[in-house]
């Protein structure tokens, strides 16, 4: 028995998919944690077992964990919380009671690099992700954290700016080059280590994509595949603040927000080398082609 936490977000909808023919043929159920059966597609409605619900709440996780055999865990965004310890290893306190009292062998979870880093401690959203991953492997079961940097698909919500205006922003200089990594290749990893237990004790999994690129190089890609030019420009902090704060989000979020992408143009996703195990196949070329392309042009 797999158990899928966060089905219906950018991962799990990349996750479930992976599974839904593999784990069967291996012998595997699946059954998934969500609070609306209704944004499942119908195809995997009628495939997995549906626990309805938040797997914040003791009484659902003990539900989906009883007979579970791995986990995919995931923390679902919280743009309200007023404390980001809170929104990770808070959210996560009754899924670690559970995973012991349930008996489960094996979790994969969603994290992220600076492990080790002297930037790590004041990171935002990585510190509160890190001490989750501490959390869940305190409690003695196998963990493995995919340890991500920046994903590509962080850039789709400005999809419709680079349409209109040929810009897309961020608050990092454009000469830091960094990894990036899509979303489809954070699945694939976790879809191999759900599916090959064979694994034991608590790790990390890099997935580092296949290279570094600077803001400045990322849109030069862009203009390529687009066809159309693009640019980069530098946001201040302030700016920052204010279009997370349009969006709804709380203070813990965007001072979150702001501490990591200080962190990270400090070097804090550059404490890993990039290796053939630690490197994924999807280029940002591939995924400018692939995805941003059709929702630029949607």
């Amino acid at each position: 028995m797999i158990v899928i936490t966060s089905p219906t977000g950018r991962i799990g909808r990349s996750l479930l998919p992976l599974l839904l023919d593999e784990a069967p043929a291996r012998g595997e159920r699946l059954r998934v944690v969500v609070r609306d059966p209704a944004r499942l597609p119908a195809g995997v409605r009628d495939r997995v077992e549906v626990v309805v619900g938040s797997h914040r709440e003791p009484d659902v996780v003990d539900e989906a964990f009883a007979g579970a055999d791995a986990v995919f865990w995931l923390v679902p965004p919280d743009p309200r919380t007023a404390d980001l310890d809170a929104a990770y290893a808070g959210f996560t306190l009754a899924a670690a009671g559970a995973f012991a009292r349930r008996g489960v062998g094996h979790v994969v979870g969603v994290s992220a690099l600076g492990r080790g880093t002297p930037f790590a401690r004041h990171a935002g959203h990585v510190t509160a992700s890190l001490a989750m991953d501490d959390l869940i492997a305190g409690t003695g079961v196998a963990y493995r954290a995919l340890a991500n940097p920046t994903f590509m698909d962080n850039l789709l919500p400005q999809a419709a700016r680079i349409r209109d205006e040929g810009v897309y922003a961020n608050v990092v200089r454009a000469d830091v080059a960094a990894p990036l990594v899509a979303v489809r290749d954070i699945a694939a990893a976790a879809a191999r280590l759900l599916l090959d237990r064979s694994w034991s004790g608590a790790g990390e999994v890099p997935v580092l994509g296949p290279e570094d690129l600077s803001a400045r190089e990322m849109a030069a890609v862009m203009t390529e595949v687009l066809g159309r030019p693009v640019r980069y420009e530098r946001q201040s902090e302030a700016d920052l603040r204010a279009m997370l704060g349009g969006t709804g989000a709380g203070a813990a979020i965007v001072e979150g927000f702001v501490a990591m992408l200080r962190a990270k143009e400090a070097g804090l996703d550059a404490g890993v080398e990039r290796t053939p195990e630690t490197a994924s196949p999807t280029s940002f070329r591939t995924w400018c082609e692939e995805v941003l392309e059709p929702a630029v042009r949607a």
